[in-house]
């Protein structure tokens, strides 16, 4: 981890492979005989703040439903090819199915107006949002939310107001989104076990934009915008850090100050304790919140929150007061890192480990899964999509279940046994089925000032 660049592309961007210049120029034109494409439409919040957004509908005069995905990612159809061409892409895969696609900055995000907080955008927002698009002429009312990582967070809270026209969605890698559920308290991925996770430092060193960057005019119109984004793209260019050497600066509350980063998010978090009020004010979700939507929820066993996130599916399943929603929840647990559901392969590869071929339909069962709930499709998927399907490793196959745990499964307790030395990789420790006896302890020194990462 010598670089952020290099620990953002290994764990947290949720970019796709860029195609070559050639696909790149294909989807251009497929979308261009099509779609029609409106860039940077101004939507209004009810407190006067306007949200960036751009819209890819088909070229038809039928109404159409929705597929909405907000996020604090850059999209400006006018930047580097790479982020061009991914929102081209989903923009394509959404029309040609006769979806509309919108998509759209978070509050003080790039073109949008306000100032932005991560897991503290108000839940107005999305609200707002699903009002403004329900009342388009070209909209059939009906929207569903898609997205992975932090253009998946803000769906689950956004779920508990059920706005009438959110009829279904699709969150994927969405820990950051789940506040308090069950005996989980880590409060958008920002704790495990109580401890600051580390890596979460090191995302808002690469994402939060300053205070005092630069902006454009308030009122400006979408001509304005539309033009003059074509010569200013407003991402912060961060000088790289080697962020093994900035991540070991103590005190923890100074890590972002220490490498000249931006602070005002970080400011507010981490002086935070896991049950400060703050923590309950913003976008999370918190178990004490009904849920009102139908959902299909992807997970990874090696993303970094899978045990909250298939804490949440069962909360859900079993607490939403609409009987439609707690039968209408579906989960996907796949063996890949943080949204990389679509890079699996015949031959999967994490980290140095080869979970074999793990590849799954999933555009397939996404588009079936809008088609029943936004258009009103008699299609299949209630009765050949299975409650939950899961990847196993070892036997590398996906395997079914109705719930989770699956049925008849059988949980053995493992416990930590040693002759005393077990403190180091060389040790005597091992797990074992036996309880451990009267062997004698172990210790280890520990050094605040030398402290483990998380």
């Amino acid at each position: 981890m010598k670089h952020l660049s290099i620990f953002l592309l290994g764990f947290i961007a949720i970019a796709i492979m860029p195609l070559p210049l050639t696909a790149q120029e294909d989807i251009f034109e497929k979308l261009d005989k099509m779609a029609v494409y409106e860039e940077k439409i101004m939507m209004p919040m009810r407190d006067g703040i306007r949200l960036a957004t751009d819209i890819y509908r088909p070229k038809t005069e039928a109404k159409v439903p929705i597929i909405f995905s907000r996020t604090p990612y850059n999209f400006n159809s006018w930047g580097d090819g790479e982020k061009r061409t991914r929102t081209a892409e989903r923009a394509y895969q959404a029309v040609k199915r006769g979806y509309a696609y919108v998509v759209q900055n978070e509050r003080g995000r790039y073109y949008s107006e306000g100032e932005w907080d991560i897991l503290g955008t108000p839940l107005t927002d999305g609200y707002d949002a699903f009002s403004w698009m329900a009342d388009q002429s070209w909209s059939n009312g009906k929207i569903g939310t898609l997205g992975c990582s932090s253009t998946a967070e803000w769906q689950m809270a956004v779920a508990a107001l059920d706005h009438p026209s959110h009829a279904a969605m699709v969150p994927q890698g969405y820990g950051a989104g789940v506040g308090r559920v069950g005996d989980y308290f880590e409060q958008g991925n920002w704790y495990r076990g109580g401890a600051e996770q580390m890596l979460f430092i090191a995302w808002l060193y690469g994402v939060e934009h300053d205070k005092f960057k630069p902006r454009i005019p308030a009122g400006a119109t979408q001509e304005d915008l539309i033009r003059i984004s074509r010569f200013y793209d407003l991402a912060p260019e961060n000088p790289a850090v080697d962020m093994s050497e900035a991540l070991a600066h103590l005190p923890l509350q100074d890590i972002l100050q220490n490498i000249h980063g931006k602070r005002e998010v970080f400011d507010k978090m981490v002086r935070r304790d896991p049950n400060h009020q703050e923590w309950f004010e913003g976008g999370l979700y918190h178990d004490n919140m009904d849920f009102g939507v139908p959902s299909f929820w992807f997970a990874s066993w090696y993303d970094v929150s899978i045990s909250p996130n298939i804490v949440l599916f069962n909360h859900v399943r079993n607490n939403a007061k609409d009987p439609e929603v707690r039968e209408n929840q579906y989960l996907v647990i796949a063996p890949t890192l943080h949204c990389g559901y679509t890079r699996a392969t015949e031959n999967t590869i994490v980290g140095e480990r080869s979970v074999g071929d793990s590849r799954l339909n999933y555009d397939e069962q996404i588009y079936a899964w809008f088609d029943l709930w936004l258009k009103g499709a008699s299609n299949d998927f209630t009765s050949n999509t299975p409650r939950v399907q899961y990847y196993t490793m070892g036997s590398n196959e996906w395997n079914t279940a109705e719930t989770w745990p699956p049925e008849n499964v059988q949980s053995i307790r493992f416990y930590l046994n040693s002759g005393g030395n077990a403190n180091s990789l060389y040790g005597d420790g091992k797990l074992s089925i036996s309880k451990p006896g009267d062997s004698p302890p172990d210790s280890f020194v520990y050094d605040p000032m030398n402290p483990v990462p998380s």
